[in-house]
């Protein structure tokens, strides 16, 4: 068998190899091919042969062959051109084309492999003959399509498939297919290998995009005269997805065409940018409405043009404030007593505004954010509640401040709810405690200035330490550990953990002196507490009170124990701080009394005459009390709440303790008892100190004052930092890395940053630029 084959090829290359004596008996196989006829085995083998030989024998016959190939193609185009033009119908006439262009096409993938020979012949460079093969023979075919066919039905071809998509686009049924078979042609006639889709685009992506833009102009406008805007959205939002399937079945979509981008693109601009201020106007009624599936809609249709959803993030800041205000004056009267009811309030409303972001939105970041900048308004406001903090200008640079909100000092009375031994905590389970508690430091992330929360906040851990009214001391340092954990200024955290760790030294120290004086009396009966004083709240001053001669006698005893302990260290005894219980016997009953030690210092005025009257100036000479604190503490005994038999007397009767005068007589009621359930009890436990006063009314000022002067003198730290730092900056760089600095204590005015900086300028820490005021310089 192989011999035969070499026979056959020899005499095959024996025979006659030029143009003129073979191309006829080339001819007819290609015509074959063009029409898809059949042709056998033998006759596509010996077309390979043909073009082999007569390429390797006669150097001009590539060219020859590629003419003649010319011919007979154009000559067949023709005859196409002739049979599709027939049909005016445009369904026919696609058909036609497209049926024609199939079959052509196809043959673009077989006609030239015999003709490969051609390729390398006329391929100047041979390092190119990997890239030259089979392109001649398929561009010759595509170009003469393009010229005998295309040119001359490309308009009707446009033209029909946009009027299909037209009655698509209007409900109409018909053959996609066609329109996708004209694409495909656009597409794949191109032979500029530099640009593929350059024809394409040029015709078919441009109609495509000049149809949709007439057909949404108009009906666009129509829809929404007729439907209003509400409906006009929903079928924006639809037509808008209509169109995406649309556009990715008829464009092209590979990753060098932006056709289906640029159409949408388009939409977005007739349908929704168009539009959009009579869309925007419905935002504020849907988000009072709580209309979150229609807020859907709209958010999704305003985010696909630039800017889009600025509009309804100030809607949603602006209903945010008004609803959350609006809410607090109408529970006003409520929340400004009780700092539950006012911290549920906030976190209700928080649930609120969160759910509608969530389901409105899909929680955008950008709504978020809006959320949190309207919420900061409502937990900061001061129109129902405010706090005055002022100062007397002791710290340079000082001046009169802005009311603040009361919040922060709400959310230090609500964790001191939870904390504490209360009916609150009590009913609550650990569990519910710690999520409460959460809930307050989420509260707390809004809050602007942290610190006066962690002046109150410290201020109840100091009574709740010393009272020992703690609920559950683990619950106490795992709230430390969370103030740090989001973020609270590090060195008012560290504060509160070391008045932890002086209550455990304190413990340690009076079980020692306990076993040191066994046998005392008073030594078993007394409980010392030695906290530093960096650390903890405490008055400014000393109040002066007499003693009860029993723990008079006692305070040399614990100094010198003290003392030999910790040689150096000076005790200040704070009995503002302090509190103790009595045992108070009258006819009704026998009762334990807990006391603050002031209250204490009052009562045992009567230790030795119970029945007496004893004037308002003589109890100020016995206790040595000043007149605020001597006053105060009788109005506790005399008008405690909740007590329905008070322990002290007044004659005459007073409504306030300012009525109290030097001639105001104070009795011990022998008629006092503990009353249950309606029950007068013979026994029982009396706590009369409430919340344990820790400060006069003198220090109460000095507080407020303490927090302004305080934020001075950090805005004057932050300011020497950041300069030093930087050496030289604009004013607005400076505000913006202070409050950045500053953020987790508190937000400084832009009045206290700019008397901060002229402070720090005569002080000479910094100067201004001579040739730009707005610039500063740090001077070493």
């Amino acid at each position: 068998m192989a011999s035969v084959g070499t026979s056959s090829a020899l005499l095959r290359g024996n025979g006659s190899s030029n143009f003129t004596d073979q191309w006829p008996k080339m001819q007819p196989i290609v015509v074959k091919l063009l029409k898809q006829q059949e042709i056998t085995r033998q006759e596509w083998q010996d077309l390979f042969w043909d073009v082999h030989t007569v390429c390797s024998w006669d150097e001009k016959a590539p060219a020859k062959i590629q003419k003649a190939l010319e011919e007979v193609i154009l000559e067949f185009t023709r005859e196409i051109q002739t049979s599709v033009s027939q049909h005016k119908e445009e369904s026919a006439l696609l058909k036609a084309y497209i049926k024609e262009w199939t079959k052509f096409f196809t043959q673009c993938q077989y006609l030239p492999l015999p003709f490969q020979s051609i390729e390398v012949e006329n391929s100047a460079n041979k390092a190119n003959k990997k890239r030259q093969e089979g392109n001649k023979v398929q561009v010759l075919m595509l170009q003469t399509w393009n010229r005998s066919i295309f040119a001359d039905v490309r308009s009707q071809l446009l033209s029909a498939a946009m009027s299909f998509l037209y009655k698509e686009r209007s409900g109409e049924a018909y053959d996609a297919q066609l329109v996708i078979g004209v694409r495909e042609s656009f597409v794949n006639l191109c032979t500029d290998t530099s640009n593929k889709l350059q024809i394409y685009l040029e015709y078919f992506e441009k109609s495509y995009l000049e149809a949709t833009k007439e057909f949404y102009t108009s009906s666009s406008s129509q829809y929404l005269s007729e439907n209003g805007v509400q409906n006009y959205m929903r079928y924006a939002s639809d037509k808008i997805s209509e169109e995406q399937r649309r556009a990715t079945r008829y464009l092209e979509t590979s990753k060098d065409s932006q056709s289906v981008k640029l159409v949408m693109t388009e939409l977005d601009r007739i349908l929704i940018k168009t539009h959009s201020d009579v869309i925007l106007e419905e935002c504020p009624k849907l988000i009072s409405a709580n209309e979150v599936e229609k807020l859907m809609v709209m958010y999704r249709l305003m985010d696909r043009i630039a800017n889009g959803v600025d509009p309804m993030l100030k809607c949603l800041e602006s209903h945010i404030v008004n609803t959350g205000l609006s809410d607090m004056k109408a529970h006003a009267e409520v929340i400004t007593t009780d700092s539950e009811k006012y911290i549920e309030e906030l976190l209700k409303l928080f649930k609120l505004f969160s759910e509608l972001v969530k389901d409105a939105f899909g929680d955008d970041s950008r709504f978020l954010t809006s959320r949190d900048i309207a919420y900061k308004k409502v937990v900061n406001d001061v129109s129902v509640f405010k706090l005055e903090l002022g100062t007397k200008g002791k710290v340079s640079g000082a001046s009169k401040t802005h009311p603040e909100s009361k919040c922060p000092e709400l959310l230090a009375n609500y964790c001191d709810l939870l904390l504490r031994k209360t009916p609150l905590s009590k009913k609550l389970t650990s569990e519910e405690i710690d999520e409460k508690l959460r809930s307050v430091l989420l509260v707390l992330k809004y809050v602007q200035n942290k610190d006066v929360f962690m002046r109150y906040h410290k201020t109840h851990l100091t009574r709740r330490l010393i009272l020992e009214t703690s609920a559950d001391s683990e619950k106490e340092e795992n709230m430390v550990e969370w103030l740090r954990d989001v973020g609270m200024p590090a060195e008012y955290v560290n504060k509160l953990a070391r008045m932890f760790q002086d209550i455990k030294v304190s413990d340690d120290l009076n079980t020692e002196f306990k076993d040191k004086n066994k046998g005392s009396d008073t030594a078993d009966l007394v409980n010392i507490k030695v906290l530093n004083a960096g650390a903890w709240s405490r008055s400014s001053e000393r109040v002066p009170v007499s003693l009860p001669t029993e723990l008079e006698d006692f305070i040399p005893e614990v100094e010198e124990f003290y003392r030999k302990k910790h040689n150096g260290r000076k005790l200040t005894w704070h009995h503002i701080m302090s509190n103790g219980s009595i045992t108070f016997q009258n006819q009704v009953g026998k009762y334990e009394l807990e006391v603050t030690t002031f209250q204490m210092a009052v009562l045992f005025a009567w230790n030795q005459r119970p029945e007496d009257k004893i004037s308002f100036e003589s109890l100020r000479l016995a206790t040595e009390l000043p007149d605020p604190e001597l006053r105060r503490t009788l109005w506790s005994l005399v008008a405690f709440p909740k007590m329905k038999r008070q322990v002290l007397l007044a004659e005459p009767e007073v409504a306030s303790f300012k009525e109290f005068c030097d001639l105001t007589m104070f009795y011990v009621n022998q008629e006092f008892g503990l009353v249950k359930q309606g029950k007068l009890q013979k026994r029982g436990k009396i706590n009369l100190i409430g919340r344990l006063q820790l400060t006069t009314e003198k220090t109460k000022e000095e507080d407020n004052e303490g927090i302004v002067q305080l934020r001075i003198l950090r805005t004057q730290e932050a300011i020497v930092k950041i300069m030093k730092m930087r050496k030289r900056l604009t004013n607005a760089a400076l505000q913006t890395e202070l409050v950045e600095i500053l953020k987790n204590m508190f937000i400084p005015p832009k009045k206290m940053i700019k008397e901060q900086i002229e402070w720090l300028i005569e002080n000479k820490y910094m100067k201004r630029d001579e040739d730009n005021l707005s610039t500063f310089i740090y001077l070493a």
